[in-house]
This record gives structure tokens, C-alpha cells and sequence, in this order.
């Protein structure tokens, strides 16, 4: 490879990374992940193999609470006015008065509704055959890792890992 290529094949990989950390900050970015190492050049360049793709646990459960830490909503007092500010992150996707859907459902009066069932809005096949009703618990567990919860679901955002604010933003859910 000549030294034209080697740059031309550098700038390709910042460029990735780069559109991959902006699509990442999009999702919500999660608070546990590992900051993404800056591409390095190299001088020769190895033909990509497919990686194993890992074998996915399976989702707990409609009726499961279990979290990934081990934390529980009863173990927690929630506060709606920190909850509110929270949801901050939250409102770039959903909506909080009932009938308004954006690129998420509108999450009015989510405590005790069945997934998948805001009227107006397309879900997930996995969303709507998930079998879950929003408890505050379901949600504290929901929130941690949406994805783990529901696998399939269309929801990008990657997770709350702080138990308090989960527990501060079901309180302020459970206002509305």
C-alpha cells in the first residue's frame, strides 16, 4: 500500500469513528460505556473478518424487576421535581401531554398502561408483543437498559444507570 492509500484509509477510519461517537450521543450515551480509542494508522491493512456475534441473554421476563445492579425502586424514595429535570433528556423523543407522539410514544400516563398501546404511534412487533405493563418497577428496570429489557425495541437510548434518577423520573411519571 502506498503512502496516498495509507492516508486516504486513515482518514476513512476517523471518519467512521467520528459519525459512530455522534450516532452514540444520539442513542443517550450510556454512563457505563468505555470511551471509544482514537484510530490509529497502521501500515499495512488486514481484510475485516466477522466477529462472533455473542450469544444474547435471554429478556427477564413481563413480570420480572430484577435490575442489572441489583437495586430496587422500593429501596428508593423518588423525587418528581429532580425527576423533572431528568426527563430533560428524555423530552428530545417523547412528549409528556397525552395525544403528542414524536419519534417515541408520549408517555402520559405510562404508569399502569400496556406497552405498545399509545394510540397514533408505530412500535416495535417487539414492543407490542412484549406483554409488559408499566409499574414503576417494570420501568426502574426498563430504564436501566431498555434493550435488555425488551430486545427489539426501537428505542435507542442505552440506559440510566444511576438508580436515584430512575427512581426520581418514575416519580415525576408517575405525575403525569
Amino acid at each position: 500500500m502506498n503512502a496516498q492509500q495509507l492516508k486516504r484509509t486513515s482518514l476513512m477510519s476517523m471518519g467512521v469513528a467520528a459519525t459512530a461517537l455522534t450516532l452514540a450521543a444520539c442513542g443517550g450515551g450510556s454512563q457505563t460505556s468505555e470511551p471509544t480509542p482514537a484510530p490509529t494508522a497502521t501500515a499495512t491493512v488486514a481484510t475485516p473478518t466477522p466477529a462472533a456475534t455473542p450469544t444474547a441473554a435471554a429478556a427477564p421476563t413481563a413480570d420480572s424487576t430484577d435490575t442489572l445492579d441489583g437495586t430496587t425502586l422500593a429501596g428508593l424514595t423518588g423525587d418528581a421535581t429532580t425527576g423533572q429535570k431528568v426527563f430533560a433528556v428524555c423530552s428530545t423523543c417523547h412528549a409528556v401531554q397525552a395525544g403528542v407522539n414524536k419519534i417515541g410514544p408520549s408517555l402520559a400516563g405510562i404508569v399502569g398502561r400496556a406497552a405498545g398501546t399509545v394510540e397514533g404511534y408505530s412500535y416495535s412487533t417487539a414492543n407490542k408483543n412484549s406483554g409488559i405493563t408499566w409499574s414503576k418497577e417494570k420501568l426502574f428496570q426498563y430504564l436501566e437498559k431498555p434493550q435488555r429489557v425488551v430486545p427489539g425495541t426501537k428505542m435507542a437510548y442505552t440506559g440510566l444507570t444511576d438508580a436515584q434518577k430512575r427512581a426520581d423520573l418514575i416519580a415525576y411519571l408517575d405525575t403525569l
